[in-house]
């Protein structure tokens, strides 16, 4: 059953919704916008333009990978928001990335020239005067040339299986004889992807441009005719094999290490060629390659941007600093006194991170004093992501170093950060904390923490909960809501909630927590009703990643109609259509992209301020996150907690300079031009309030005894 005309079919009205992936799809398309936004500094463009590329790799990775994936095993399958096949949605992708590809390579060669006049080059070989050349030539002799392993393809020696997202070099053969071969030559990741130029400060050469000059001295034997650089992306949704984890695996760590070497020779779902259009080319690579002409996209800007990051390295830091966003420092609130009060803090009062405006030093201090004090006896904790270097890994370590019961919920199928997950688990386990891998079948991305004290016979329950990860690196490059509490309530509740896991418990029953698969999803839906009874007085606001959980939607629709105002900040996908009559035009949807990766989740039920319901959560109004995962949802007790987290709300619902806002059409828009409001500006602007900066300008006197 295929319907994209928006009727109503069966028990699902399409008229009020609209595909994930093609949402999905303008999500990207305003992260590639900011590199076209000429207030947004130069160098900052040019990393828009490399999250743009990522992004776009991953969704062809995980989400045209499934489809491919299910189109084979259930062609007749039908998305519930549209009532689209997956050969329907596949078609209507690759017709979509087109023009998006067109649009990036704009910007690309806008920015590109831009940075150049600000001393910052991407240099060709060829222009380059002999002096430099001669040092090129000995760098790649020296280290990279050992490294290459050029092939001629032939009956003897077949295609070979290109890594995923490989920068590969396609060369155009002719040998002694006439006959034209095809060449291929895959780039190692080992090799780095721009090489500076001495003596040329701020310019640099990518590895496939420096690798090109020297061909003829790889195939030696041959005439080239024509060069090419491409890259494969393979499906990387591993999630199909999961059903294959038996009892005869007895080591879940050993299993996801096959998943991720499988992973790696997946099939292509993607062909990139870098140039112009050439459909000999195309015919000739879908045919190399096994994959339709669809899948296959030329594109002048680089198969890999990673490198934009690096950049700023190359330059002086005053030249940098023009070309990056201000520098800022994460605020440390007047409340702060250092680790050793960090329960002394707590237990007088609970206290909200907002990061990246705020510092993660209290929580991280807090887990500090934890693995030290001598009262605390467990700390247990849910981990999805960690950074690389993490200290929070290493205070955990610590911690059970030290004699507490460390226990971990950790998840290795965080996607693309399950090596790093695995590599953790085990220096954890070495340490001796107990470690166990969530409830089979379902991811556990709740964010949530515990520490327990028992002082003098009296158990003190200290709890986090969250809405991102326990990740240093993002809490300086997400927006995510960290809450610490001492209210016992919650402590009980978190303390069930980690019984209840290592039990394999889905479903435990709690006083002020929500916990998927059982209770969110449902609960939700209770919070809409209770608004629809309202009727003109209901009031609702969601702050989230995204929507896609059919069920929610209708619900929403239904407070619409019911005449509930609804206001959703929704980043990325929104599969509900908003503004059709009588049916959603009481909802606003606005997404906002800018410096910081919007990321916290806030569900608001009811119009005063003081009476209201106000949760955080770990869970996106999705399907996988309500219906699949383990998420924990927190209700919000204490009274300025909750002010703090209304006026962020506030700010965000009048952002009009970073948001869009979604149209009837599916499309987004801008709030208005020459907008005034900046939420994420704003924050970074009020880091310190008068009377914070006073605070610890003080604190800081009396430190050092300069109190007079």
């Amino acid at each position: 059953m295929e319907n994209i005309t928006g009727n109503v079919t069966g028990n699902r009205n399409y008229q009020i919704t609209q595909n994930r992936e093609l949402s999905w799809l303008k999500f990207n398309q305003r992260v590639l916008d900011e590199a076209g936004d000429s207030t947004v500094p130069l160098l900052e463009r040019f990393k828009f333009i490399s999250i743009f590329t990522s992004n776009l790799d991953e969704f062809f990775m995980v989400r045209v990978g499934s489809l491919y994936d299910i189109s084979i095993i259930n062609p007749d399958d039908v998305d519930n928001k549209t009532g689209m096949s997956p050969e329907v949605i596949l078609n209507s992708v690759f017709k979509s990335v087109t023009p998006l590809l067109r649009l990036r390579d704009k910007y690309y060669r806008e920015v590109l020239d831009a940075l150049a006049n600000k001393g910052l080059k991407d240099i060709d070989y060829s222009g380059l005067d002999s002096k430099h050349q001669k040092q090129l030539r000995q760098y790649f002799e020296q280290f990279v040339e050992p490294k290459l392993s050029p092939q001629v393809v032939d009956s003897r020696r077949p295609f070979p299986n290109l890594e995923n997202k490989s920068i590969c070099i396609y060369v155009e053969l002719i040998n002694k004889k006439g006959n034209r071969l095809d060449g291929i030559l895959q780039i190692p990741s080992s090799l780095p992807n721009i090489v500076p130029i001495k003596g040329h400060p701020g310019s640099y050469i990518r590895i496939e441009n420096l690798i090109l000059p020297f061909l003829q001295e790889l195939f030696p034997i041959y005439s080239i005719e024509a060069v090419r650089i491409f890259s494969i992306t393979r499906n990387a949704d591993i999630s199909f094999y999961e059903e294959k984890f038996g009892d005869e695996e007895t080591d879940y760590r050993q299993y996801m290490k096959k998943l991720l070497k499988k992973r790696k020779s997946l099939n292509p779902v993607r062909l990139e060629i870098q140039g112009s259009k050439n459909e000999n080319i195309k015919s000739q690579f879908s045919r190399l390659l096994k994959i339709k002409p669809s899948q296959v996209y030329f594109c002048e800007c680089p198969l890999n941007m990673k490198y934009a990051f690096s950049l700023e390295s190359l330059i002086p830091k005053e030249v940098a600093a023009e070309l990056l966003y201000p520098h800022f420092e994460p605020k440390l609130y007047s409340w702060y006194k250092g680790s050793e009060n960090m329960f002394q803090t707590i237990r007088r009062k609970d206290r909200l991170l907002f990061y990246p405006f705020d510092s993660m030093r209290p929580f991280l201090d807090l887990l500090k004093a934890a693995a030290d004090d001598d009262y605390v006896t467990s700390i247990k904790i849910t981990i999805y992501r960690l950074a690389p270097n993490s200290r929070i890994a290493s205070y955990l370590c610590m911690a059970a170093e030290n004699g507490k019961d460390v226990s971990v919920i950790m998840e290795l199928r965080a996607r693309f950060d399950e090596q790093n997950n695995i590599n953790w688990s085990e220096q954890l386990e070495n340490s001796g904390c107990h470690i166990i891998y969530g409830p089979n079948g379902y991811k556990c991305h709740s964010k949530i923490c515990l520490i327990t004290r028992k002082v003098h016979g009296a158990t003190e329950y200290f709890t986090q909960i969250g809405t991102g990860n326990y990740n240093e690196k993002t809490a300086r490059q997400y927006t995510d809501l960290c809450l610490m509490t001492a209210n016992y309530s919650i402590g009980i509740d978190a303390e069930k909630f980690f019984k209840d896991m290592w039990l394999g418990n889905l479903n435990g029953t709690y006083s002020n927590i929500w916990v998927s698969p059982k209770s969110m999803k449902k609960n939700i839906i209770d919070g809409l009703n209770r608004e629809i009874a309202k009727g003109r007085q209901g009031y609702v606001v969601f702050k989230a990643n995204s929507l896609t959980e059919r069920d929610v939607i209708d619900q929403i629709a239904e407070a619409s109609k019911a005449g509930v105002e609804i206001h959703m900040v929704l980043r990325s996908i929104c599969c509900l259509r908003t503004g059709i009559p009588e049916e959603t035009d009481n909802i606003e949807v606005k997404s906002i992209v800018g410096r910081f990766l919007e990321h916290s989740r806030i569900y608001r039920f009811g119009r005063e301020d003081s009476t209201c319901e106000l949760f955080i959560s770990s869970a996106d109004l999705m399907t996988r996150n309500l219906t699949r995962r383990v998420e924990v949802a927190c209700r919000i007790l204490d009274v300025d907690v909750k002010r703090q987290i209304i006026q962020i709300l506030n700010t965000v619902l009048a952002d009009d300079v970073n948001a869009r806002i979604l149209k009837n059409d599916g499309n987004y828009y801008k709030v208005r031009e020459n907008g005034h409001c900046c939420s994420q500006k704003k924050f970074l602007d009020s880091t310190f309030q008068p009377e914070e900066k006073k605070s610890i300008i003080l604190w800081v006197k009396k430190l050092f005894g300069f109190d007079s």
